[in-house]
């Protein structure tokens, strides 16, 4: 009995870890829509979202079922809730992953104007924080998941960046509103990405070490 349910639990990683590898994948091809301005990549981007929304469903009811038939406790049950909430994550991250494609689609449609320096910053930055966020969970490696937390306002600060640079360039160049208001989209996004990669890891440490670092305050308190 103990050895089928230790299955199922490597079973509901091993979801998590397919989906975790399929957000990641749609994140990347969305962010390469906007940079490359390929209409095909964000096309990919929205109909492979569909798999995710399955994904998702697939895992909750798993979650659903080890928590009404095996009664965990202890670290089983600190993962499976863990793994819920990482389930939910994953799904809204690749919500994002498609409105940075729409906002892809729209850019194609518009005349050419230089790309903000900050906006593929962002992007690197977010798709680091995604893999090490999805990584510390594969490993289990806190250490790994406290670094997402610390990168986490480097972000938020490029965003208020980027935001800044659109209202200067709408301010000199008005035909440029709508091409700015995409590019405020996909930066939102970005941003919403980081802060959910930013909540895995929080989940993994919550696994891992039996702490809540929810908000990351205790990074607040190290860095004081």
């Amino acid at each position: 009995m103990e050895r089928h349910f230790q299955r199922e639990l490597e079973g509901l990683k091993t979801s998590l870890i397919k989906m975790g590898s399929v957000v990641e994948e749609n994140i990347a091809f969305a962010i390469r829509a906007v940079l490359e301005k390929s209409s095909d990549l964000a096309r990919k981007v929205i109909e492979t979202d569909k798999r995710v929304d399955s994904l998702e469903i697939e895992i909750d009811n798993t979650v659903i079922d080890l928590l009404a038939l095996q009664q965990p406790v202890a670290s089983d049950l600190r993962f499976i809730i863990a793994a819920q909430k990482i389930n939910n994550d994953l799904e809204r991250i690749g919500d994002h992953a498609v409105n940075i494609a729409e906002a892809a689609e729209k850019l194609c449609t518009l005349p050419s104007v230089e790309l903000l320096e900050e906006i593929p910053m962002m992007a690197d930055i977010t798709k680091i924080m995604l893999k090490d966020a999805l990584d510390s969970f594969i490993l289990l490696d806190p250490a790994k998941a406290h670094l997402v937390l610390k990168t986490d306002d480097q972000i938020d600060d490029l965003n208020r960046l980027v935001v800044r640079r659109i209202i200067e360039l709408v301010k000199s160049n008005i035909p440029t509103i709508e091409y700015g208001l995409e590019l405020s989209r996909v930066s939102r996004n970005l941003e919403r990405v980081a802060d959910l990669a930013t909540n895995i890891a929080e989940e993994v440490i919550f696994h891992t070490q039996a702490r809540v670092v929810k908000h990351h305050a205790d990074e607040k308190e190290h860095s004081a």
